[in-house]
């Protein structure tokens, strides 16, 4: 074991948390402040500059980048004869924050996330966990480099706790399942398609989800219909449906 790793389990000060993420994790970290960054909620994080919290939501950015870039180079190589549709499809599902949300939990990161549950009622904690996974995966990545991040989310995560093609199976609808909700509650809802900030050359569909004349969530994608499906799995984020 390296020198540091020994001083970090068994004699620095902060080595019960060191250990607690070495048992969730696998490894021990680098850099302890990314990880705790990862597991603040915004509910209790202080201001530090210009308004920006210390809070998990600048690496959950990152994090989801990371992710999605992984998760698409696992299905790529796993199904070389499926086209974008299928491999777009299926990196949702996997990614979804409902499935995120699940993952969290099972390797335990309920038990170490910090939020002010006095803000945070059960109904609203619809994306806490899964919030804090993709912030993890950007801490892993700031502090340990892409290929150690890749390995992880590999072995560690997808192979060990993601049945990729029972998933393929499973119907994960979510415009039916926003339209049904709003239906349900009797608001106006309709799916806009919206000019493409990279430019008119873009092939890229921007489209919006809107309810009751608000944007609840945004997709963009190289088809309009993958493009629905992103800002309807958004939407169902941010409604915790």
């Amino acid at each position: 074991m390296p020198i540091g790793s020994f001083y970090k389990l068994y004699l620095s000060p902060h080595r019960k948390y060191v250990k607690v993420l070495k048992n969730l994790l696998g490894f021990v970290p680098g850099n302890l402040s990314l990880y705790r960054m990862a597991f603040r909620h915004k509910s209790v994080a202080q201001n530090v500059k210009k308004g920006v919290k210390n809070s998990n939501e600048r690496l959950e950015f990152l994090g989801d980048a990371v992710l999605g870039c992984v998760v698409a180079e696992v299905l790529f190589k796993l199904y070389p004869y499926e086209d974008e549709g299928f491999l777009t499809e299926l990196r949702s599902k996997i990614v979804n924050r409902a499935n995120l949300n699940q993952l969290a939990r099972k390797l335990g990161f309920d038990k170490i996330i910090e939020f002010d549950n006095r803000l945070l009622n059960s109904s609203r904690q619809g994306s806490l966990l899964g919030d804090a996974f993709e912030a993890l995966v950007g801490a892993v990545y700031l502090d340990k480099g892409y290929n150690f991040t890749k390995s992880f989310l590999v072995n560690h995560i997808i192979k060990s706790h993601v049945d990729i093609h029972q998933l393929e199976q499973t119907e994960t609808n979510f415009k039916s399942k926003l339209i049904e909700w709003c239906q349900r509650h009797g608001k106006d809802i309709s799916f806009d398609v919206v000019g493409n900030q990279d430019g008119e050359n873009s092939k890229l569909f921007s489209v919006q989800v809107i309810i009751e004349g608000e944007v609840m969530g945004t997709g963009k994608e190289y088809s309009k219909k993958n493009a629905e499906k992103l800002a309807a799995e958004k939407a169902c984020e941010t409604l915790a449906i």
